[in-house]
């Protein structure tokens, strides 16, 4: 969506949201570029890891200030288009998933293409992110201009 159009008004999860819910309802939201929107999805305790980070680049984010700081120029370097490929497995404890996906859009700086593969651990208890442990590409930030979130452009 255009960088123009008005933040998301769906109104925050409700305790009883289930975690694949919760999920696409925060594809969608970065789909419309509301970021803070995604992060009231959030616990305020909420963890995001990255296990395969670069160096320069952040491992682990505390608390919802942190993940809200992390993702709030996101919209600034990559304009999402789709998640195709959307695989989303239930696991034993029903607070958990694993999601496999591919984010497809362009680089904002320069125009180019983005297209990442995740792979995402999610815990979400009352209706809320509490864990996100996502394994992305890291390769993927040599593309010029994917400079974002503690990382450098390259």
């Amino acid at each position: 969506m255009p960088a123009n159009t008005p933040p998301s008004v769906d109104l925050p999860p409700s305790a009883g949201t289930p975690p694949v819910e919760l999920f696409r309802r925060g594809l969608r939201l970065l789909l419309e570029q509301d970021v803070p929107g995604w992060v009231a999805l959030w616990a305020e305790d909420g963890v995001m890891e990255f296990p395969f980070a670069p160096p320069g680049w952040p491992r682990r984010l505390t608390g919802r200030a942190e993940i809200a700081a992390y993702m709030r120029d996101y919209p600034e370097h990559i304009e999402l288009h789709d998640f195709p490929d959307l695989e989303i497995h239930r696991t034993a404890d029903a607070e958990t998933i694993v999601v496999e996906m591919r984010g497809v859009g362009r680089l904002v700086r320069t125009g180019g293409p983005f297209d990442m593969t995740y792979v995402a651990v999610v815990t979400a208890r009352d209706g809320r992110f509490t864990s996100y442990r996502d394994y992305w590409n890291p390769l993927a930030v040599q593309q010029p201009g994917l400079g974002f979130a503690g990382g450098a452009a390259r």
